[in-house]
């Protein structure tokens, strides 16, 4: 499991941060969606709400992604950012995770919001690189 320091962490945890999650079906087909409000902490889990969508029955069936995000806007080629490789640890419907997850949502960006939430998704962060990376590993 990655760690991070607190500056990264905090980068990544700001209010409004928005991003792409990509997954893959059982049988490797993508698919790729626009998350917001992503919550990562220093012992590199990553926690995010989902709708009952495509992003959520591909991790069902196969536990691996990829979290886009930019660090600033508007978005250029030399923008900094991360590819936050991650492995779905758990999906929680009906528990505590799921709980905590439509609570912040509701706090942040309202009730409507967070009704819309069917799972709270806990995922570790195997590997981060930048968003641009020249570089063969």
């Amino acid at each position: 499991m990655a760690e991070f320091d607190a500056d990264f962490v905090n980068t990544i945890n700001l209010p409004g941060r928005i991003g792409v999650l990509a997954t893959a079906d059982a049988d490797g087909k993508p698919n790729a969606a626009y998350f917001g409000s992503p919550r990562l902490n220093e012992d590199g889990q990553l926690v995010m709400g989902m709708m009952e969508n495509h992003s959520l029955a591909n991790l069902e069936a196969n536990p691996y992604a990829v979290f886009f995000t930019v660090k600033e806007a508007p978005v250029g080629f030399n923008t900094p950012g991360w590819r936050l490789y991650l492995e779905c640890k758990q999906i929680d419907r009906e528990g505590e995770l799921l709980a905590q997850v439509k609570q912040a949502i509701a706090s942040a960006v309202g009730e409507d919001a967070a009704a819309g939430i069917k799972a709270g998704v806990l995922f570790e962060v195997t590997r981060v690189r930048p968003l641009v990376d020249m570089s063969k590993g």
